[in-house]
């Protein structure tokens, strides 16, 4: 993956890809501002991180890491579906956007969104989508998508 590594310049920021160490690092608890995330012991974690890995570049969690405090302060994760049509095109689903609280307002989540749409595309995706709040709507519109359709869900728990 290209960048997988670099500073955001003038600060103390690095944007690189989920490693297993980050459960120490808050990832978890940032994850629980975005949605449900249950307590998951490091077996767990580390069971899901390798199985997440075996997909390489089809499945990858980018993290913003302030190497001050060294906590992960955002995150997103895109994953390559392959298909047949479009001439076996292949698309991203980008999903699990999330910036710390104390951290918002501050260009970090449109930073996230752009490694990954660089990533779908230097994948060779034809398209990248992802479903968001009405709240999100105009954050994603910056981010250079556009409403399309709607989103329909069927939990099973």
């Amino acid at each position: 993956m290209e960048n997988s590594n670099s500073l955001i310049e003038g600060n103390n920021l690095r944007v690189r890809k989920l490693e297993l160490s980050d459960k120490s690092k808050g990832f978890l608890e940032l994850l629980r501002q975005l949605t449900v995330c249950d307590s998951v012991s490091d077996k767990e974690f580390e069971d899901r991180f390798k199985e997440i890995s075996m997909y390489g570049d089809d499945h990858v969690i980018c993290v913003i890491e302030d190497e001050i405090s060294g906590k992960i302060i955002a995150s997103g994760s895109v994953f390559i579906e392959k298909k047949f049509i479009r001439k076996c095109g292949k698309v991203a689903h980008i999903e699990d956007v999330v910036v710390d609280a104390g951290s918002r307002g501050t260009q970090l989540g449109k930073k996230i969104v752009g490694f990954l749409a660089d990533h779908a595309r230097s994948m060779g995706c034809y398209k990248v989508i992802l479903d968001c709040s009405d709240e999100n709507k105009v954050f994603y519109e910056k981010c250079g998508f556009k409403k399309k359709e709607i989103q329909m869900v069927k939990y099973f728990v």
